[in-house]
């Protein structure tokens, strides 16, 4: 929880900097939102694929390949379902 506040915290420093420097952000939330959703995701499409053509099914591909985890970060209350971290 404390890395999404800090995030958050740091999201709103640079709109404050942005708003006394009296400029907009470079481009609408949803629209910066989505790019980053791409950037995430075209990160794992070459190890899922080195999965899927070793053979491995696609579960089977996303898992080995780490995506829930790259993707999602360490969810909070994960480590109460006894879910261990992931590698650093």
């Amino acid at each position: 929880m404390r890395l999404y506040l800090a995030a958050l915290g740091a999201g709103l420093l640079v709109g404050v900097v942005y708003s006394l420097l009296q400029v907009r952000s470079p481009a609408p939330p949803v629209v910066a939102l989505v790019g980053l959703l791409g950037i995430l995701i075209g990160e794992q499409v070459l190890p899922v694929a080195r999965h899927l053509i070793a053979g491995e099914g696609l579960r089977s591909a996303l898992g080995l390949a780490g995506c829930r985890e790259h993707l999602l970060g360490r969810l909070p209350g994960s480590a109460a379902r006894g879910e261990q971290a992931p590698p650093s």
